[in-house]
């Protein structure tokens, strides 16, 4: 930040005594109402769309910042994409907070602060106005359509890479004034630094051609256009490098778009131009999700949204010389939409909020800046753009504040989209997954029969919630203890995706819990061919090899769960009981359980009385018997707590055994 004050303040044109104190104001002004609207987000939760990927179940992340952790950023993929310092960003936000949410929040909140206010000091460096750039800073920190980008975890990559467009533009002014390799290398590396963080910057070279024409006034002819262009070749080369790398990072996302006919996927791009304009200048009913029209787009609509298109770059055009800024804003906003607009189909939705976080900055300018031009000649010009300008701005906030509420948590994201769309299968889809993961299965099952009921009404849908429905609906169902209805979904979840594991383990759950060992062993085997290093399925294996009377074969597949890059608390708990209590002292193990106990209870946060059992058993074969009682203890008050008789009584006949300093023998350990 201070660098970029320092590179504005040239020639008097930031910081001097005539306004320095007005921009001062201006700044204290727009970082206060950006966090009157978004400062609620420090009270709420992660949503089950994307977060749980970026953040509070990708393991990599989960670890913080280590080397391990910064090498996996720059060499693989994170939820289909390559921008390797979103991902550190969120490597540092778990490193200081956690899985505490609103720390995350309060990254987001802090980097779009940032945004704004570099916004409006590139935007005053550039065109040496103060309040126009001060208005076009105030609708970007509060339209509601940016809430998306602020209040979502998960669209970090959206602000992070504000922040640094927003340093380009201050590099590349700071560059025209003097153009030195110094100042052109640092405006590159920010440049780089951006598309690191989001592939979507990969315009900013168009954009920056435009700033050349207006307001830097560079371009005034085609001489110095080529000059104009054919320096931002650097640039360029770089966004196609990005550009190289998305489509290779998104794979199968990329290839989904042959589901959509080229027409479709036009139709809605040019429709979808003229909604994001609609929804700018009134932003009501904005959801999380809108689906995909697949083709169902009328006519008409399509019609007028080209004729819109066409005459209104044809009016920049033709104002070109007296309203240049209408040309730089129209085709600002036109330009950065087109990696996003939906010809280059990423995605399932028809459009999206987050998509005009850096595009409608154009449009506002090139408003604010025409609006302004035509009341010059009013008598009472400047009491109505100030009045007009406070009253757009309040109805924006409040508006943004609203829209960001609705952001609390999944039950509050899920149920507005539903009530302002239709036929939002996913919406549907997600808010039954919110009820299931929280084990209100009577919510959650008409939500996800509903979202199956509109898949189904499709017929042949080109974009398909159905896997993660049918296996949500199957979670249900089961731990409804609906099995045979359980069964078919995942078998369903599986034909459409079968490479899935997280179905092939529920289903090989069920069949574990109708004693179908042989066929749930199966369907545990497969889902480990897909993911070899995922420790749950090594915990049901081993379950299932005890079961089967497979000593070592359990214990090896808990040996791997325990060593997982995300350990199971549970494999830890059973390999200590094994440990700890076998009959044959072969296999009998005191201080190595004593070790994998505490993991299991301290994986757990001290909040499950069976591994606080084991830890007792674990405690009573090493020896340390006072030890065993004190744990066996804070196991039996848990266990009251939770009114588990059955496991109290247990833990009764513990104690009294370690009381007399004799270790636990169980002889029928498969039934952990």
């Amino acid at each position: 930040m201070a660098g970029a004050i320092e590179m504005l303040s040239l020639n008097g044109i930031f910081w001097n005594r005539a306004n320095g104190y007005v921009i001062l104001v201006v700044c204290v002004f727009l970082a206060a109402i950006t966090w009157l609207v978004f400062g609620q987000t420090l009270r709420h939760d992660f949503v089950n769309y994307d977060d749980n990927v970026y953040v509070y179940e990708n393991p990599h992340v989960m670890s913080g910042v280590t080397a391990q952790g910064i090498k996996w950023a720059f060499t693989h993929i994170h939820s289909h994409n390559w921008h390797p310092l979103t991902t550190i960003s969120h490597l540092v936000d778990c490193q200081l907070h956690g899985q505490n949410p609103s720390g995350h929040h309060f990254t987001n909140g802090a980097l779009h602060a940032i945004a704004v206010l570099l916004l409006f000091l590139v935007l005053r460096a550039m065109t040496a106005t103060i309040w126009r750039s001060a208005f076009v800073a105030a609708v970007f920190a509060i339209h509601p359509l940016h809430v998306e980008s602020v209040a979502w975890v998960s669209e970090r990559k959206d602000v992070l890479s504000a922040v640094f467009f927003m340093l380009t533009l201050a590099a590349y002014v700071h560059y025209t004034r003097k153009q030195t390799v110094g100042r052109n290398l640092t405006m590159t590396i920010l440049f780089a630094c951006g598309l690191m963080s989001k592939p979507m910057l990969v315009t900013v070279p168009f954009v920056l051609l435009l700033l050349d024409y207006w307001p830097l006034k560079r371009v005034v002819d085609f001489r110095t256009l080529r000059l104009a262009a054919f320096e931002k070749v650097p640039l360029l080369t770089l966004s196609i490098g990005s550009c190289l790398a998305t489509i290779s990072a998104q794979g199968e996302a990329v290839g989904a778009m042959a589901r959509l006919p080229l027409r479709w996927r036009l139709d809605n791009a040019l429709v979808g131009y003229m909604t994001y304009i609609a929804q700018t200048l009134w932003p009501v009913n904005l959801a999380v999700f809108y689906p995909h029209p697949e083709g169902q787009l009328p006519w008409w609509e399509i019609l007028v949204s080209i004729g819109l298109l066409i005459g209104i770059s044809a009016i920049a055009i033709a104002l070109r010389k007296t309203r240049p800024y209408i040309v730089t804003g129209w085709f600002w906003y036109l330009g950065m939409l087109v990696p996003v607009i939906g010809v280059f189909q990423i995605g399932m939705q028809g459009h999206a909020d987050r998509y005009t976080y850096l595009p409608q900055i154009g449009l506002v300018l090139a408003l604010t800046w025409g609006i302004a031009d035509l009341g010059a000649r009013w008598r009472y010009r400047q009491p109505v753009l100030v009045t007009t300008g406070v009253v757009i701005i309040v109805a924006l906030a409040a508006c943004a504040r609203k829209q960001t509420s609705y952001w609390k948590n999944s039950e509050t994201l899920w149920t507005h989209a539903l009530a302002v769309t239709s036929d939002n299968a996913l919406a549907y889809s997600n808010l039954g997954q919110f009820y299931e993961q929280r084990d209100l299965y009577d919510l959650a099952i008409p939500q996800l029969e509903a979202a199956l009921k509109i898949e189904a009404a499709k017929g042949e849908a080109r974009y398909s919630f159905t896997p993660v429905t049918h296996y949500n609906l199957g979670n249900a169902l089961f731990k409804k203890g609906r099995l045979d209805e359980a069964i078919p979904h995942y078998e369903k979840a599986l034909q459409l995706r079968p490479d899935d594991p997280d179905a092939r383990c529920s289903l090989g759950a069920v069949l574990f819990r109708k004693g179908q060992f042989e066929q749930a062993s199966a369907q545990w085997q497969k889902a480990l061919s897909i993911q070899p290093d995922n420790a749950e399925i090594h915990t049901a294996l081993g379950l299932v090899a005890l079961r089967r009377g497979l000593l070592r074969e359990a214990i090896g597949h808990y040996e791997k769960a325990v060593e997982a890059l995300r350990p199971s608390p549970a494999a830890a708990n059973n390999l200590a009981w094994i440990l700890s209590t076998w009959p044959d002292a072969s296999f009998r193990d005191g201080p190595r359980a004593v070790e994998l106990a505490r993991q299991a209870v301290q994986l757990s946060e001290g909040k499950n009385s069976i591994f606080l059992r084991t830890l007792a058993a674990a405690y009573a074969e090493a020896g340390r018997f006072n030890d065993a009682i004190e744990a066996a203890n804070r196991g039996l008050q848990l266990a009251n707590a939770q009114r588990d008789t059955v496991l109290a009584n247990e833990l009764h006949q513990d104690i009294d055994l370690y009381g007399m300093n004799f270790p636990l023998r169980e002889h029928s350990p498969g039934n952990r």
